[in-house]
């Protein structure tokens, strides 16, 4: 009796400790979630002020369709900020690597969802978790001193640090995100589905292509937009394996797929590279800065997408 006394002591005791720390811990959870947005909002008050100076007197039309970027000319001429070659450097590279990540990304995630059993699926769970804790300069270190040769030799290319290279370090950099996330969404898939289509006398691969991913479409669109994501703000990979040049291919070069192996430059590279021979407030720091209000706007733009696709995919799948 004098135990169950006690017990009951200490649990009323934690009761009222619970109780009283609710407030605390509801408060701590509130600011968590409103943190967030501040930060946000902070990143954005702080590039549009350094901005602000430049931002009315910027030549548009020459920042988004001319490639003629010379912050630094010869005394006696005028700076010009034609972007449109660090711009093309940044889509181009983010569609060549989800060319080659998101199919690699999602057969790996189907194999070891679907396919792979006990150890050999533990093993290979573990190197993607390795391969995403490899830091981006590494990955930057590969790209110039391994992939650079290796591509020189095998194309027979001039110059081995290009576009080609750069968006294979982000595509090899984004894979651990889409296998992560695409493989999570396809086991949140009931597997009253894959028993209910065997049942019916599909195959492995129909399961797989019929059933798992109409089911799964909501988490594999969202592996998708945030490997793009990855791949639009990717900084020191980028950087060293592009050729850091600005360049717009020409139509010849599009269709013989020589584009692959030009050098370009990304948005992300031009302000690593760019912002140490900055003065601080001068027209190319403010510049710099306007080059980053171009990509948050493309970041933002690619979550709101993201956002309202999955959405519309949820409530037409509804």
């Amino acid at each position: 009796m004098a135990n169950g006394s006690k017990q009951n002591s200490i649990r009323a005791l934690g009761s009222r400790l619970v109780d009283g720390a609710e407030p605390l811990i509801r408060a701590v959870i509130y600011g968590s979630g409103w943190s967030s947005i501040l930060f946000v909002g902070a990143i954005f008050f702080f590039i549009f002020r350094e901005a602000a100076p430049i931002l009315s007197k910027v030549d548009w039309g020459e920042f988004f369709f001319t490639n003629k970027w010379i912050p630094n000319p010869a005394p006696g001429n005028e700076p010009s900020y034609g972007a449109a070659g660090i711009l093309y450097g940044t889509f181009a590279i983010t569609v060549v690597s989800m060319l080659i990540a998101m199919p690699l990304g999602l057969a790996a995630a189907i194999y070891i969802s679907e396919f792979a059993q006990g150890k050999v699926k533990e093993t290979l769970k573990v190197l993607i978790e390795l391969l995403a804790a490899i830091p981006s300069i590494i990955w930057g270190f590969i790209g110039l001193v391994i992939m650079g040769p290796i591509i020189r030799n095998v194309f027979g290319v001039e110059v081995g640090v290009n576009l080609f290279n750069a968006s294979l370090m982000v595509a090899f950099m984004a894979i651990p995100l889409i296998v992560s996330i695409s493989e999570d969404s396809l086991r949140a898939v009931p597997d009253s589905y894959r028993e209910a289509a065997l049942a019916l006398g599909a195959s492995r691969w129909e399961v797989v292509y019929r059933v798992l991913f109409p089911a799964a479409k909501n988490g594999l669109l969202a592996a998708a937009m945030l490997g793009v994501g990855r791949a639009v703000g990717e900084t020191m990979a980028v950087w060293m394996a592009s050729g850091g040049t600005e360049n717009i291919p020409s139509s010849d070069q599009v269709f013989n797929l020589s584009f692959l192996f030009e050098r370009v430059k990304a948005m992300t590279a031009t302000i690593a590279s760019e912002m140490k021979d900055t003065a601080h407030g001068d027209q190319h720091y403010q510049m710099l800065f306007v080059i980053g209000i171009v990509l948050l706007c493309i970041s933002v733009a690619i979550n709101v997408v993201s956002d309202l696709v999955i959405k519309g995919v949820k409530k037409k799948h509804s």
